[in-house]
């Protein structure tokens, strides 16, 4: 019986030694260097388990033992979860490190940006091309309500959710601008009104430097009773909101004259005071030239050949300056056909004088 008692002994004694011996190794394997050479990414999918997480790790060469990974996990990280994503493991990292990380939910990002100019379509059609990105967008955003800028976003992450944070941005640059607004402008009644004249100086200013003038130009074309007439709302119109692509504009051609003719609300050279809503996503600059436009009397522009625009008061000289522009561009192209719309031309508007300008170049949502 004392033999039976001593061999008992003798092995619990080697199990608890064996054990704790055991408990000391993995500790060490949990935390020690991994073998993982260079930087990678390690995707965790939805609802993977750890199981699987700890076998696809150790096939990758990141982590030395799959069992210790999963204990780890367990009994050493507090048993919580592992979030799904994408992480960017460093050389040597540790599983206890890897771990850390995945239950941190510091996913790697990735940006999209939101060029000014652009429409709520090509935003979509931007976003509904990042395959990482769960649930395709069946429709455009509201135009006009999504902030020209960069957004970082994570693999899985639903396209909704990158647009909620656009139109987001939008309410919060409309909000406060609408609220510290000094003056009142009988044409912007409204932080909608706000928006659609921004976008046509976002679509019409040749420079940065030009919005306020732009903006001003506008009002004051309203204030003597004349119609907008802005190239940019025509094709807007034409297009239905979906510009083409590929560097030849948004039309897939120059502007014609008999263009201006097409019947839609956006159409500002049939229809007088503001389109029914913007027709771009227009940038905070523009927005505030609209809040601040520049004082003056001018009520004509056409492009000026270095990207910019002549403004002018009086006909004569916005007749001079067609003529100027028409000079550059024979120099440019064999000949301007007659049915092209000048990057401004002098229209009839009731007996009233009045001009147009041609939309600038469209950018793409990257």
């Amino acid at each position: 019986m004392r033999l039976v008692l001593n061999s008992l002994v003798f092995l619990m004694t080697f199990a608890i030694i064996a054990f704790v011996g055991a408990g000391y190794w993995g500790i060490g394997e949990y935390k020690k260097p991994g073998p993982l050479s260079q930087p990678a990414v390690f995707a965790v999918e939805k609802g993977q388990s750890v199981i699987d997480i700890a076998q696809n790790l150790h096939a990758q060469n990141i982590i030395s033992n799959p069992l210790v990974f999963r204990l780890g996990a367990k009994y050493l990280n507090n048993d919580i979860s592992l979030k799904a994503g994408e992480y960017e493991l460093e050389p040597g990292m540790s599983m206890a490190g890897i771990i850390a990380k995945m239950q941190s939910g510091l996913s790697v990002q990735y940006q999209i940006t939101v060029p000014e100019c652009v429409t709520a379509f090509e935003v979509m059609t931007a976003v509904n091309a990042i395959e990482m990105l769960d649930d395709a967008l069946p429709h455009p955003p509201v135009e006009g309500t999504l902030f020209p800028e960069t957004y970082n976003y994570i693999r899985g992450e639903k396209k909704q959710d990158v647009i909620a944070r656009m139109q987001s941005a939008m309410d919060m640059h409309i909000e406060r601008l609408w609220r510290l607004k000094t003056t009142d402008n009988e044409f912007i009644k409204t932080p909608q009104d706000l928006l659609t004249m921004a976008s046509i100086v976002e679509k019409e200013a040749g420079k940065p430097e030009e919005r306020r003038r732009v903006a001003g130009l506008f009002f004051n074309r309203l204030k003597q009773g004349m119609r907008l007439q802005s190239d940019p709302t025509v094709i807007y119109g034409i297009v239905d909101g979906q510009p083409k692509t590929g560097g030849v504009g948004p039309l897939g051609r120059r502007l014609l004259k008999k263009d201006l003719d097409f019947d839609s609300p956006y159409n500002t050279y049939l229809y007088g005071g503001l389109p029914p809503g913007p027709i771009c996503n227009p940038g905070l600059s523009s927005i505030e030239a609209v809040l601040n436009p520049e004082a003056h009397d001018y009520i004509y522009m056409v492009a000026d050949g270095t990207g910019g625009h002549a403004f002018a008061t009086h006909l004569r000289d916005h007749n001079a300056n067609v003529a100027k522009w028409r000079q550059v561009r024979a120099g440019q192209e064999s000949a301007v056909p007659d049915d092209v719309v000048p990057d401004d031309a002098v229209q009839a508007n009731a007996g009233q004088e009045s001009a147009v300008q041609e939309a600038p170049a469209q950018n793409s949502a990257e």
